[in-house]
Parts: structure tokens; C-alpha cells; sequence
């Protein structure tokens, strides 16, 4: 039987990227995945790496933040991004996947490995051994509580929401037009479906959604915060009567065929799989009752007769105080035998999920490194394990997250390829071994 296995909780993004690359450097895995057995609250099949929000796995435009973060990846033989790039669909400079498509591929890799073991249980107590927990923001009760335990620290919550889908041939083309902001796609195309609103149309919109009715929060006392990069559409407006035209329902860059000019305001809908059958709202997110969605939504140009699909809905995220409970290898201080990867740990997004789960797979089956600070994975990590844990919140990767330039350029554009020059500089040196300071390993 040979070595002792690394065991994973959690058969998500995270989960799934750690179990491969353990497993492609030599470890045994044994792979726990709740469902069919105990279902969470947002999720609705029983493929290993469901995505359950968003089928975007953010920009693939060349010298951005989420590009760096995925080229880096992809350099590290990532499981998932290979899944993404055979799963995509149409969405402009954004990789974009169908979530079915996608989640097969991964299950497929996954079952067919034959170092990986799965099974489909519900795990309330740490195995022995080494550990990944890779549970997500939806882990069970009984598991969060047991990592409550294992940490002696309470759980952190965020709000994150889900938007609708609608059916394609429910959209009337008449009325809606296809186009990409300011005609930028990854293939030239036009990847989006428009739906254009004028200033009465926008205003009524606006009114109608802050008269909606919400689904509440079931704990009385809970005063958990949104997540900034993800509010509700209804929690937007709030913030002001144009806040939308500046936020999800902007206009610039593109133009109504039909007049050549710019609406007032627009609502961009986004391929859902490879068929084409299916699209979501960009960026409308929401906790509406279903029966409100349906209204409110209806009042948008071209989707009078919308068939939805799927309702937007909320769920509560939960996540570690990573700083004042990991090392910057993802290990728990306490314990080092074991790691935390994924949305659990504190990041935000599906690629920043991706990118623990590697981390961490690959540091539980070798001697743990900290990579350079200087990259994305490296800063994704200095920065959930170094942040003030008083106010510890998740992050996106952002350049904010980055160490900033000696002597940046002034043109934002030259900066940022610097940057990601700096980075790919740091990272070829990290993985040949050239550079002592920069692939320094850390003993578990």
C-alpha cells in the first residue's frame, strides 16, 4: 500500500486542484465529497468542481491581475484552467466556461487517476494524517464546527449571491442586440446579448427593484456583511439612484446598432454553456423572492417574456481568520500536518480557489515553499496569511495585492506589464531553484 495517504475534504474547485496536484507529484489522495449524500444550500448536481455562482473565471485580457494569477498556474500544469480552456464559451475578454461541460471534465480527470480515491461521505472529524481542508464557503455544520474546535477561533461569515439565468429563445432579439464593450473579445466576436433601456425605462427599473420584496437573513442576530466584489443588485441601488448606470448596468462602449449611439443604460447578458441555450444577467446578483425577480426583471427591453432558468439567491460564505491562523504555506500554525485551500481560506473567486488548492496540494505532498512574494500565487498567499486579522476580509487577486514597482512607469498600461514582468522573472526563478532568497522552504 505504500505511502499515507493526503487526505482532502471537499471535492470543489479547491479540493479537486490540490487532490491532482498531490497526486501528480507522487502522493496517495483520498478525496471526501458530501454530496449525493448531504446536499449545501447552493449547489444542484453531484459532479465534483460545480461551479454554483458565476461561469466566469475572470479576465484573460494579457497583463491584468486574474491573467497573471491563471498564466501562472498554467505553468504549474493546472488541472482546472486545462478544464476551463475545453469548457469555454464566448465572453469577451473574460474566460468564461459552461459549468457542466467544465464540471465533467474535472470529475473525469479526477475518477480516472489512479492515485486519487474518492469517497462520498459527509466527514465530521479530521482524519489522521495529513489534511487539506478544502470545504468551501458552504461547509456542513458539523465539519465547521469541528474546525472551530481545531482552531479555537469562531468562524467568519460574508454574504454572497447568485444571479438568474434565463433561456435564450425567451430573449427578444428585436428589442436586444449583440456586442462586446467597445468591440473587445478574445476572438473578436460579439459575445454579449444587450438589452438597451432608455432614461424613463431605467428609472422605472430602478424604482420597481427597490419596492421588491427580499428574502431576510434567517438569524436574528446576525449582522453579517456583503461581500463588496459581489453585491446584490438591489443592494446597489440603494446606494443611490444612479449607482446601477455606473456599476453593472453601464453603457459605455456600446452602441445600439439601431441608433449608433450609447443607451442610457444597458443589462449585459453572458453565454451559459456551449450550446448557447442558456444566458445570466452580468452582475445582477440578488435576494429577491423569486416571484419579485420575475416582475422586476421582466420590465427589462427584450426580456419581457423571459423564461428563467435559475433565480438569484443568497447564501452566507463562510471563512477563517487565515492571519492569525496560517503560515504562508497554508498550513495551520498550530498543526502543520494541516492545510486550508479555497474559499475557506479566505480568498474570493473561483481562480483564486483554483490557486490555494494548488498550493496547497503541492506543498502537502513535498517539502512546503513559500512562493516569491513578487508573483500572484505569491501574493495571494502573503496576503491571506498576513493581513490585519482584525478585520480580516476576503480578497479577489488585484495589483493592489502586489508589491508596488521601485520606479513605476506613469502610464498605467507600461505599470502593469512591468508588474507582470517582475512576476514572470520571480516565478522562472522560483521554479528552476536559481534564486535561494526567493525559493526559500519552509519546514513543516
Amino acid at each position: 500500500m505504500g505511502l499515507e495517504p493526503i487526505h482532502i475534504i471537499g471535492a470543489g474547485l479547491a479540493g479537486c486542484e490540490a487532490a491532482f496536484q498531490a497526486a501528480e507529484a507522487g502522493a496517495r489522495v483520498v478525496l471526501y465529497e458530501m454530496r449525493p449524500a448531504k446536499r449545501s444550500a447552493a449547489h444542484r448536481t453531484d459532479a465534483l468542481g460545480e461551479l454554483v455562482c458565476s461561469n466566469s473565471l475572470k479576465s484573460e485580457q494579457e497583463h491584468s491581475a486574474p491573467w497573471l494569477l491563471k498564466q501562472e498556474m498554467r505553468k504549474l500544469s493546472s488541472l482546472l484552467l486545462r478544464a476551463a480552456d475545453r469548457a469555454r464559451v464566448p465572453g469577451g475578454h473574460a474566460l468564461t466556461v459552461d459549468r457542466d461541460v467544465f464540471s465533467r471534465e474535472i470529475t473525469e480527470a479526477i475518477e480516472a487517476h489512479p492515485s486519487i480515491e474518492i469517497r462520498r461521505e459527509e466527514v465530521t472529524r479530521l482524519p489522521e494524517g495529513t489534511v487539506i481542508i478544502a470545504s468551501g464557503p458552504l461547509t456542513s455544520e458539523p465539519l465547521a464546527e469541528e474546525i472551530g474546535r481545531l482552531t479555537g477561533s469562531e468562524r467568519l461569515y460574508f454574504y454572497d449571491s447568485i444571479s438568474p439565468i434565463v433561456a435564450a429563445d425567451s430573449i427578444d432579439m428585436s428589442i436586444a442586440f449583440r456586442a462586446s464593450r467597445y468591440g473587445k473579445s478574445l476572438d473578436g466576436t460579439d459575445d454579449y446579448i444587450n438589452c438597451p433601456l432608455n432614461k424613463e425605462q431605467y428609472e422605472a427599473f430602478v424604482a420597481a427593484l427597490l419596492e421588491a420584496e427580499f428574502y431576510e437573513p434567517h438569524i436574528a442576530e446576525d449582522k453579517t456583511p456583503f461581500f463588496e466584489g459581489c453585491l446584490p443588485v438591489e443592494e446597489i441601488a440603494r446606494r443611490g439612484p444612479q449607482t446601477l448606470r455606473f456599476g453593472p448596468m453601464k453603457a459605455a462602449g456600446l452602441p445600439d446598432p439601431r441608433t449608433g449611439r450609447w443607451p442610457y443604460a444597458v443589462v449585459q447578458l453572458r453565454q451559459e454553456n456551449q450550446r448557447a441555450d442558456s444566458y445570466n444577467l452580468v452582475g445582477f446578483q440578488n435576494h429577491m423572492r423569486f416571484g419579485d425577480q420575475a416582475r422586476v426583471f421582466r420590465m427589462i427591453p427584450g426580456l419581457e417574456n423571459a423564461e428563467f432558468l435559475r433565480f438569484g439567491q443568497m447564501h452566507r460564505n463562510t471563512y477563517i481568520n487565515s492571519p492569525a491562523l496560517l503560515r504562508p504555506t497554508l498550513q495551520l500554525k498550530t498543526d502543520p500536518r494541516i492545510f486550508f485551500a479555497g474559499q475557506i481560506s479566505g480568498v474570493e473567486g473561483y481562480a483564486e480557489s483554483i490557486a490555494t488548492g494548488l498550493i496547497a496540494g503541492r506543498n502537502a505532498a513535498s517539502e512546503p515553499a513559500v512562493f516569491p512574494r513578487e508573483t500572484a500565487l505569491g501574493s495571494l498567499c502573503h496576503y491571506i496569511t498576513q493581513a490585519d486579522s482584525r478585520d480580516f476580509q476576503p480578497a479577489n487577486i488585484t495589483f493592489d495585492l502586489l508589491p508596488a514597482l521601485e520606479h513605476p512607469p506613469r502610464d498605467k498600461n507600461w505599470r502593469r506589464a512591468a508588474v507582470c514582468r517582475r512576476a514572470e522573472l520571480a516565478f522562472e526563478e522560483f521554479l528552476h531553484g536559481h534564486d535561494t532568497r526567493v525559493c526559500c522552504q519552509v519546514s513543516g
